[in-house]
């Protein structure tokens, strides 16, 4: 990774060397993670694409606490203005493509596609149990000061997923996982209760008003709140595409670097 660039406000981006032609890609990561997430295909779609790349306020690089509520819609669109963005492909990935979707809400001609990679954060409806299990396991770790069994939690639930154990999945992707998700711990630690911003009404009901082009991409191993919440997506936005990759979990674009390169490459190609 290069130098990290930063915002006025404080929010870490990346941005690759300009390309003729085709709009850029905007990749937004989960809440496991943070914008490394994104490493295995940066190269490759740099070659052909403008790509930027952010960490959400509170993740990675972007640890300046935020003047008042944490905004991560706003944060976007001021990072957009920033480098002179005015039309582009959104990918997101899990919390991301919450806020993806939120943006394009918000700023709809700003917005050419979404690519939700999966669907999660604020398009996510349902408590089912695999979710609250998570949930319960997360919070007695945070709640004891084990921040590694908070990690693991983590780990066990979204990168392995249901149907598999961590030694299945490749380990770079787990030791990556581990390292941005002990990050992001390690800073909400620091930061204590943050406020955040609620788009209102919430992008749920609202999917409909989505009139763009929309992929969703979704895991064979990942949580059955992720599956109801493509589904919901699906049934409400007007233009919209699923894709199934049932060999992987929450994490396509980690587990299969190359195949979501190429996705992405097809997706802008024939949404632009």
């Amino acid at each position: 990774m290069t130098a990290t660039s930063y915002t006025p406000s404080g929010i870490a981006y990346d941005r690759s060397a300009p390309q003729e032609g085709g709009l850029p890609v905007v990749f937004i990561h989960a809440g496991i993670a943070d914008r490394r997430m994104w490493d295995p295909i940066w190269a490759d779609l740099a070659a052909d694409r403008t790509l930027v790349r952010v960490d959400l306020r509170g993740f990675g690089e972007s640890t300046t606490q935020p003047d008042g509520r944490l905004d991560h819609v706003a944060d976007v669109l001021s990072t957009l203005e920033h480098l002179g963005v005015t039309r582009c492909h959104l990918v997101g990935a899990s919390f991301g493509s919450g806020v993806a979707t939120e943006v394009a809400l918000t700023r709809p001609e700003l917005v050419q596609s979404l690519l939700l990679c999966p669907p999660g954060g604020s398009l996510l409806a349902e408590l089912t149990p695999d979710l609250r299990r998570f949930f319960d396991a997360e919070k007695a770790a945070l709640t004891s000061g084990d921040l590694d069994a908070a990690v693991e939690a983590n780990v066990t639930t979204w990168v392995a997923g249901p149907g598999r154990s961590v030694s299945e999945v490749e380990p770079s992707v787990v030791s990556a996982v581990r390292l941005m998700q002990r990050n992001a711990f390690a800073i909400a630690e620091s930061w204590g209760d943050v406020d955040e911003a609620e788009l209102e009404p919430p992008a749920l009901e609202r999917l409909g008003d989505l009139d763009l082009p929309v992929l969703v991409l979704v895991g064979g191993h990942d949580l059955d709140t992720t599956h109801d919440a493509a589904r919901r997506v699906c049934a409400g936005a007007p233009r919209v595409r699923r894709v199934n990759w049932d060999d992987v979990a929450h994490l396509p674009s980690m587990e299969r670097p190359v195949d979501f390169a190429a996705l992405v490459r097809d997706w802008t190609m024939g949404s632009s």
